[in-house]
């Protein structure tokens, strides 16, 4: 299973995460060193710039994946509809990444309910997409959660991603998990709410419902290949620190923040 944050780039996990010194053009650098994976958020509001991808990919080791979300105007605006165009072009450069390159995210929003025309348009998207790159879509109105979603999802090997918010019941979660509807799963953590504003410091208790995590995700590794998931910091108020608590409780290898220190032109 690969574990990382939604985002790495957080003035407020300076010396609790980066080591003191470190630069902001560097801290990518040294958050692949504890991590082996990042969901960027990014690229949700502007496709990135090509000298930005390409600086991704030569500051991360091999191994190391980002997880892409869609640009908003696809999945909010647009609806799904009429975007052959932009998509491509997202893909285009976001392709540059290579083998740095892991699943990409489709997120549509509450208002995107399941009538006749957005079921409609969500079928014609599918049917569209690329063989060649991972999907995942995260719906956030419950009634898409339904058995002709799962097997739409199921027949293009597309990723429904399981998320601990405060859209879809966990329960409703948890039974999704026992049947994965692509070779692969997407699993996101992002609290109930966004009242936290500090994220130098996990603030919420969440031992228990990471220890149902540990269990859901002993259940998907039998059923699929890899699994992807990443926390939001409004999960606990410091999301590297999640990471490491779920990592702990699956027996992962742990990088502390100690660790993370290296000599040289970082710092």
């Amino acid at each position: 299973m690969l574990l990382g944050t939604q985002g790495w780039d957080y003035q407020d996990w300076s010396e609790s995460f980066y080591p003191r010194g470190t630069k902001p053009a560097a801290r990518l650098e040294v958050y692949s060193r504890a991590f082996h994976t990042v969901e960027v958020d990014a690229t949700a509001y502007a496709v990135p710039a090509d000298p930005v991808v390409r600086n991704w990919r030569a500051r991360v080791p091999a191994g190391f994946v980002f997880a892409l979300k869609v640009p908003q105007t696809i999945t909010h605006e647009l609806r799904l509809k009429d975007t052959a165009t932009l998509l491509r072009r997202f893909l285009d450069r976001i392709a540059q990444l290579e083998d740095h390159l892991g699943p990409v995210l489709v997120q549509v929003s509450p208002g995107f309910r399941p009538n006749d025309t957005n079921r409609s348009a969500l079928r014609a998207f599918l049917g569209a997409l690329p063989k060649e790159f991972r999907w995942a879509v995260e719906f956030r109105h419950p009634g898409w959660l339904a058995p002709a979603t799962l097997e739409l999802l199921n027949s293009r090997n597309v990723a429904l991603v399981l998320a601990d918010g405060r859209w879809i019941r966990r329960e409703m979660v948890a039974e999704l998990a026992i049947e994965p509807t692509a070779d692969f799963a997407y699993l996101r953590w992002l609290g109930q709410d966004r009242r936290l504003t500090d994220f130098s410091r996990a603030q919420l208790d969440r031992d228990d419902d990471l220890t149902v995590w540990s269990e859901l995700v002993a259940t998907l590794e039998r059923r699929v290949s890899t699994i992807y998931g990443y926390f939001s910091n409004n999960y606990q108020g410091h999301a590297p620190q999640s990471v490491r608590q779920l990592q702990v409780l699956l027996g992962q290898g742990v990088v502390q923040p100690e660790d993370l220190q290296e000599q040289g032109e970082l710092f």
